[in-house]
């Protein structure tokens, strides 16, 4: 059964490996290019024309390497799967339009600001409201209406506040990562080491299923997750793609994900933590989107309140290349920050379990 998860992983990488230079020569003749904002840094406006949509390039790969490993290895896919590689396609296409829009119109907001909330709102309300569908044999859904943090805890919070609840998470993370891309393979590196977590996470969650009976090593801790080995192919798949994608993508890049790819990153964690049942902890685990996203919230609220700036300029990143420090140095010291991140998580996650041994 683990074949899936190592077939999956190497499927991907290879794909965007061979794939995104296609890709690249694919943008630049017909000349879908990056707009660069005139005040962003200075350095930046030498990536003007740079393909982006490169975003393209992973969630291709991603959906073959997931369906070719079930090819390869005669197992069927599961709803806790699909589903999440559905809200990562709708979101991905939310993210193309807006691009595609920037490209032929020449400006650097794209969709308009509640156009793209409409369509996130379509695709989160339809991933939200499927995931309570589709119970298993044993009465499972790939999504709990429970909280949940290291598993599930407290009392349900209904439907209705659920689908609230999981536009939240599908949103702040869309938007995070979306925010995180500013420089040459921050989000891409920063999403590889979150995806080799939830790989790890759906693996254990696997071996300690509630369904496992008595091959249990700990009864009392075992998980009522749906689908957690597939959840694994599907992060494995990701982890993979992102990462022949950062070959391309690394400073200097010679392609960008564009918001089709930041916003397909950014949904399919917020699916990965609704569907492992580990909501609360993908805040520790991508503990770096969030860092980025609370720069910019904390320099919007000091301007309106007090008229002054925190930051230099955010998101955070921007703020670090203004004091001085070179691109590469600020990606490698945020991917540091990411990694002490999953493994903080990752560290929760397994002393959840221990615990209750």
């Amino acid at each position: 059964m683990m074949n899936q998860i190592l077939f999956a992983g190497v499927i991907g990488l290879f794909l965007t490996l061979i794939g995104t230079p296609l890709l690249i020569k694919l943008l630049a003749r017909k000349g879908y290019g990056q707009y660069i904002r005139d005040d962003g840094p200075r350095e930046h406006a030498s990536k003007r024309g740079t393909p982006t949509m490169g975003g393209i390039a992973f969630i291709l790969a991603t959906l073959a390497a997931y369906f070719l490993s079930k090819v390869i290895t005669g197992k069927p896919p599961t709803f806790s799967g699909l589903l999440v590689l559905g809200l990562m396609v709708g979101m991905g296409m939310v993210g193309f339009l807006d691009d595609y829009i920037k490209i032929v119109k020449r400006r650097s907001l794209g969709l308009r600001a509640k156009a793209k909330m409409a369509g996130q709102l379509i695709v989160g309300i339809g991933f939200a409201v499927l995931s309570l569908q589709f119970a298993d044999s044993r009465g499972q859904t790939p999504a709990s209406t429970k909280l949940s943090f290291i598993t599930d805890f407290g009392w349900t919070i209904g439907p209705v506040l659920f689908v609230v609840w999981a536009l939240f998470m599908i949103l702040a993370m869309s938007n995070g990562v979306n925010l995180t891309d500013g420089l040459d393979g921050l989000a891409t590196g920063a999403s590889v080491l979150v995806f080799g977590a939830y790989t790890f996470i759906g693996v254990w969650q696997f071996q300690e299923s509630c369904a496992n009976g008595d091959t249990l090593t700990n009864p009392g801790a075992c998980y009522e997750v749906r689908d957690p080995l597939d959840l694994a192919v599907v992060a494995s798949a990701l982890m993979g793609s992102c990462l022949g994608f950062l070959w391309w993508n690394t400073s200097p890049a010679k392609i960008f994900m564009g918001d089709t790819g930041s916003l397909a990153l950014g949904g399919v964690l917020a699916g990965l933590a609704i569907c492992s049942r580990t909501e609360l902890l993908l805040a520790i685990l991508g503990g770096l989107f969030v860092l980025i996203t609370m720069s910019v919230v904390i320099q919007v609220g000091s301007f309106r309140l007090t008229g002054k700036r925190v930051f230099r300029m955010a998101p955070l990143q921007h703020h670090f290349e203004l004091k001085g420090w070179s691109e590469v140095l600020v990606v490698v010291r945020f991917w540091i920050i990411q990694g002490i991140c999953v493994i903080v998580g990752l560290g929760l996650f397994y002393a959840g379990w221990a615990a209750d041994k």
